[in-house]
């Protein structure tokens, strides 16, 4: 009927944690609930759109009446039991004993929220879809109507009837012959008008007071005169239940618009109220009649969703009633005492406030808190409040009846009723506020007294799902109107009065094996809580200790094993450092003299220490210290007869110094060689380089990690030399390369840029041919992949020391592994296009280079390779077959047209002929550095 109108907005439900655990056992598991905060009452929680059901569930709860004296008057010998439920012949009535259970945990089960999943399995509900059908009108028919069903042949099968049944008669009454035509109606329910009505007196009024008249054109046939007669119609309530329910008909169908809407308009509603002028029979006492308000479901939302809680009268007190205001006023008076027994200290909780009095925005950044502290007092929170009070942020969020966070917890202001104009005495004293308690026990036994008022049954109740709150009575005139307002009101009769053993005793009447069942429910949580609360609060040490360390090049290494030289303590955060401090020396009985405890981090360099723990008051917490914190247990001078530095601004700093290698004749070149050197990251980078390049030289630093091309490294100018370590940037793992003189030409000093590819950087090695008595002189040049073979020629010439008209008239020729001179590299080529590798022997010959376009070719005449010596020719790569035939029996002294090309196969033999003259040699795809066989004889015919 209502669509999607029960829809949910569930940004307002929370969950309960015990905390944010890191470790898997039991720290990672699910934590067990919360337990129920200062109210003492339990909420439930929401399944994914059953707000509605939450709301008609906390109602019968407390109606003590249907608890108690129908529901858990019922025991296993009518309903059966939950154990029996899978036994094919067993007669168990599973809604009813989930309710009872349910019942039961809301009563005494010492958690925030209880769960209703078993209960909706029981009714057949098994998907989102089959819950947010209904309306919580719709839902009470039709919860009643289960459990009637359920209880059939049991003592409790009028249950519904006997609580919420009443009756309605119709009467006509014939204006002739007075004949009374009646029809009689039962209700477990009323449903009243909102729209026109200004509240639930006038709209009883018009359906049980008003008479309607049948008269003119619209008569009434009375049966008895049998003929059309003037009459008049009116209703009377005929019997009252104990309980009345009324549903209030807040929505309603514009049919010009042809659109659903809600009545948001005021509709008042008593907190007592009298029927006796809606009733039949009037002569009884007016206290048959007198009804109060307990329980008032309300709708927030508009008509296509929205979200149900509900008020509830607790009739029996077994909640803890009290408004924060008075929470606040006694804990403020508790405060006061306090301060006055502390005069001598200025208080910071004024301090605080009259920071945030003075801002213009609602909410600053915590950490702009601790700076105006410090503007206004001229002394930080940790020099001034930290030994006393503990941390800034910890000390705001232990005064949450001031301070208010920001949901992402990065922003604090003051709460609006600590708004008003800041005042305090001369010395900036204020009121101080006790940390509120998040740690109230659940006594089943015994409760708190003094947070009850000391009349009877009146105090009122929000429960919103999980959350249960005090409200005041006058509260509920907030629900007359609005988009938040009344939907079902709940009346029980006056007379109904509840025995004093009932008064603040949950246990009342609930049946003995669900008493034991919860007592062992109750003792299995507080047993989780008590670990899950050892979980999150232990944090695990690691201690290091001196007399298992050495320490050299700059930082602490463990004389022995590891695993010997650290002990892992758990302790919990709570304690204070003067617990820890105990505990170590239990630890280390054989330990003699002062014991310094100091945070340490085990670093790439090795163990590095900062400072040092202080203030044996404070808690773990207090200090920061964190689970898996390494603490390092010494005298506080030396480890090992040295001298250790600690701090920040000592932290050793691992560098990896990279430096070009030697080429290894005969083995292919190495890049580079690395090492790793350790130095104080406050360490001048003048120092550095006489520790690195004593004899002088360049520093680069990778300014891209472990990326080492040439464009990612720059120099270290001469005015870096004052900077240190840290403030050039140089951490962990970072690289610096260390050029000698030599090497210094791949940088270009104006840039201050490496100009080469350093991981491909090595060497290429030049032979010298063009002079005899030079013949075994060579040199190393260095290189990379890109450097172009013309710069290789001219570093080679300068390096031998020939003459400069060589660079005209000379070319690099490769040389094999057997000695022999390959075919010359075009001189515009790179190493890479060159095919040359790092270490190749190149030697440096008469004669100009082919360019790129030309072919330089081995050839020689006949098919024995012997009987003539291997000429080499140099063509273009586009000259055809026929020309370059021509060309070669030039240069060999031959002559004639009985002569054709061939290849030379893999034994060195004639091989395929060159049979298509007119094609070019590109075509033929052959390649620099071949070898052709001129033979004699003209080509064979195709």
């Amino acid at each position: 009927m209502f669509g999607d109108l029960f829809e949910e907005d569930f940004s307002f439900l929370s969950n309960n944690h015990c905390g944010k655990g890191k470790k898997s056992n039991p720290r990672d598991s699910e934590p067990p609930p919360g337990p129920r905060d200062f109210t003492n009452l339990s909420g439930i929680k929401n399944q994914g759109g059953t707000c509605y059901l939450n709301s008609l569930l906390q109602t019968l709860l407390f109606t003590p009446e249907f608890r108690g004296d129908a529901l858990f008057s019922l025991g296993p010998e009518e309903l059966g039991t939950l154990d029996d439920s899978s036994k094919p012949d067993a007669k168990v009535r599973i809604i009813p004993l989930q309710l009872q259970r349910l019942f039961a945990q809301l009563l005494l089960l010492d958690q925030q929220a209880a769960s209703t999943t078993d209960l909706t399995e029981s009714f057949g509900w098994n998907s989102h879809e089959e819950m947010r059908q209904h309306d919580v009108q719709e839902l009470n028919r039709i919860l009643f109507s289960a459990l009637e069903t359920s209880l059939v042949g049991t003592s409790g099968h009028d249950l519904i009837n006997r609580l919420y049944h009443g009756i309605v008669v119709n009467q006509i009454v014939c204006k002739e012959c007075k004949n009374i035509s009646e029809r009689q109606e039962d209700f477990l329910d009323l449903t009243v008008a909102v729209k026109g009505v200004a509240g639930l007196e006038e709209a009883l009024w018009n359906m049980y007071v008003e008479e309607e008249y049948f008269e003119n054109e619209n008569l009434y046939r009375c049966g008895a005169c049998d003929k059309l007669v003037e009459a008049s119609k009116s209703a009377k309530l005929r019997k009252l239940p104990p309980f009345l329910t009324i549903s209030l008909l807040r929505f309603n169908f514009d049919f010009e618009k042809c659109e659903r809407y809600k009545e948001t308009s005021c509709y008042t509603f008593p907190m007592q109220i009298n029927l006796r002028p809606f009733c039949e029979q009037t002569e009884m006492d007016d206290s048959e009649y007198m009804y109060e308000l307990f329980s008032v479901i309300i709708h927030k939302g508009g008509c296509y969703g929205g979200h149900y809680h509900v008020y509830i009268r607790d009739v029996d007190e077994l909640g803890n009633w009290q408004l924060q205001e008075e929470d606040d006023r006694l804990i403020e008076d508790k405060a006061l005492r306090d301060t006055e027994n502390a005069e001598e200290m200025e208080n910071p909780l004024a301090v605080l406030k009259g920071i945030l009095s003075e801002e213009e925005s609602k909410q600053i950044p915590v950490d702009q808190v601790g700076q105006k502290l410090l503007e206004k007092k001229g002394a930080s929170w940790n020099k001034k409040y930290r030994k006393q009070y503990g941390a800034l942020r910890k000390y705001l969020q232990n005064h949450p009846q001031i301070f208010q966070f920001s949901p992402d917890g990065n922003k604090v202001g003051l709460k609006e009723k600590h708004k008003h104009p800041f005042k305090s005495d001369y010395q900036g004293r204020d009121l101080q506020s006790a940390p509120q308690k998040n740690d109230v026990q659940w006594n089943l036994e015994k409760k708190p007294t003094g947070l009850r008022d000391t009349s009877i049954g009146c105090h009122w109740f929000d429960l919103n799902d999980s959350k249960v709150q005090p409200i005041k009575e006058k509260d509920i005139e907030n629900q007359f109107q609005g988009k938040e307002s009344a939907y079902m009101l709940f009346y029980r009769k006056s007379q109904l009065k509840r025995p004093p053993e009932a008064r603040g005793n949950p246990r009342y009447q609930i049946p003995e094996h669900l008493l034991n069942e919860m007592n062992t429910a109750n003792t299995e949580l507080q047993k989780k809580r008590a670990e899950c609360d050892s979980a999150n609060n232990g944090i695990d040490l690691h201690l290091h200790l001196s007399s298992c360390y050495k320490f050299y090049n700059g930082a602490l290494h463990p004389s022995l094993t590891w695993k010997e030289s650290v002990v892992d303590l758990t302790i919990d955060r709570r304690k204070t450092l003067g617990d820890l401090r105990q505990s170590v020396f239990q630890i280390l009985e054989s330990w003699e003299g002062d014991m310094i405890l100091s945070i340490a981090k085990p670093l790439p360099a090795g163990l590095h220490l900062y400072h040092l723990l202080d203030g044996d008051e404070l808690t773990l917490d207090a200090i920061g210290l964190a689970d898996g914190a390494d603490v390092f247990v010494w005298n506080g001078k030396e480890v090992g007869g040295t001298k250790v530095v600690t701090g920040p601004d000592h932290e050793p700093v691992v560098i990896n110094v990279l430096r070009l290698a030697e080429y290894n004749e005969g083995g292919k070149g190495q890049h580079f060689t690395e090492s790793q050197h350790v130095f104080s990251c406050s360490t001048k980078l003048g120092d550095l380089r006489r520790a690195l390049a004593p004899s002088g030289g360049i520093i680069l630093k990778n300014s891209s990690g472990p990326d080492k091309e040439a464009k990612n490294w720059e120099i270290f100018l001469e005015e870096d030399m004052k900077e240190t370590v840290r403030s050039v940037g140089l951490m962990d793992g970072c690289s610096v390369l260390v050029l000698d003189s030599h090497d210094q030409s791949f940088v270009n000093m104006s840039s201050g840029n490496l100009t080469a590819f350093t991981y491909d950087i090595s060497w290429l090695q030049v032979k010298n041919f063009c002079r005899a008595d030079d013949e075994e002189k060579h040199v190393k040049i260095t290189a990379t992949i890109e450097t172009v073979i013309s710069d290789i020629k001219m570093k080679a010439i300068r390096e031998l020391q020939l003459e400069m008209e060589l660079v005209n008239d000379s070319c690099l020729r490769p040389i094999s592994g057997n000695g022999k001179l390959l075919s010359p590299v075009p001189e515009d080529y790179t190493v890479k296009e060159a095919e040359l590798k790092m270490g190749s022997l190149l030697g440096l010959c008469h004669g100009k280079a082919p360019t790129s376009t030309q072919l330089f070719l081995y050839f020689i005449v006949g098919t024995d390779q012997n009987t003539g010596p291997e000429m080499e020719i140099v063509v273009e790569e586009t000259a055809s077959v026929k020309e370059c035939l021509n060309l070669m029996l030039e240069k060999s002294g031959l002559s004639g047209d009985n002569w054709h090309l061939r290849r030379v196969d893999w034994c060195y033999e004639a091989g395929e002929a060159l049979s298509q003259e007119n094609a070019t040699l590109k075509e033929l795809n052959v390649c620099r550095g071949d070898t052709l066989v001129i033979t004699e004889g003209k080509l064979p015919a195709k």
